[in-house]
């Protein structure tokens, strides 16, 4: 029986799946910050990873004068959920229980999550930076696993990048594409939904509730 169903953050449940490269980037230098997109990216990875704080993280780009106020700002205006999130979720609520598993600096985390109302959502949520760890690395997913207190089969996984997808496969998790029309490769991935909307028939149409 599949009891968990373990959603990504970016790209999944939020609109946006690179939020660093077409979001954060683009809301700096609309304030007047030019910043190398690359450099931006890779000082958030060090952040993602924990290697480095929020706060760090923003000295890194010389704005910790600005911070949280910066961070803050981006947070609430810039990242908006999927369209079908909210929809989805009521129809999956009851039936099984719900979790996310996300790259994303922890503070980050807290807040975009306090601000949607996913704590009351999810009973379980897995940030990178507070295991030192990133999708698509294993080791994540034996972690969620463990936090779980489940079997890889007893897991539906959805994100958007099928490297992860695919290592999750490999511990037995059931992984799910959210392709969002992208023409379909053969990248091994059994089941494919362009958006969420979706998913509550996937499921009930390849797993059993009971």
């Amino acid at each position: 029986m599949t009891k968990w169903i373990v959603f990504d953050a970016m790209g999944v449940i939020f609109e946006e799946g690179d939020d660093i490269l077409n979001r954060l980037v683009p809301f700096l230098q609309k304030r007047g910050f030019a910043l190398d997109a690359e450099y931006v990216h890779a000082a958030y990875r060090r952040a993602s990873l924990g290697q480095i704080s929020s706060r760090e993280f923003w000295k890194s780009l010389n704005l910790d004068g600005e911070y949280p106020t910066i961070q803050n700002e981006y947070l609430d205006t810039c990242l908006r959920l999927d369209p079908h999130f909210l929809d989805t979720i009521q129809q999956l609520s009851g039936k099984f229980s719900l979790a996310m598993l996300s790259n994303d600096i922890a503070e980050w985390s807290v807040r975009l999550r306090r601000i949607n109302g996913l704590d009351r959502i999810f009973q379980i949520t897995l940030v990178s930076s507070e295991v030192g760890i990133r999708k698509p690395d294993a080791g994540i997913y034996r972690i969620l696993l463990d936090r779980l207190q489940a079997k890889g089969e007893d897991c539906i996984f959805i994100d958007d990048r099928i490297p992860n997808l695919l290592i999750a496969k490999t511990l037995g998790i059931i992984p799910v594409w959210l392709a969002k029309g992208i023409p379909p490769p053969d990248p091994g991935i059994p089941h494919r939904i362009q958006n969420l909307s979706e998913l509550p028939e996937l499921i009930e149409n390849n797993f059993s509730y009971t």
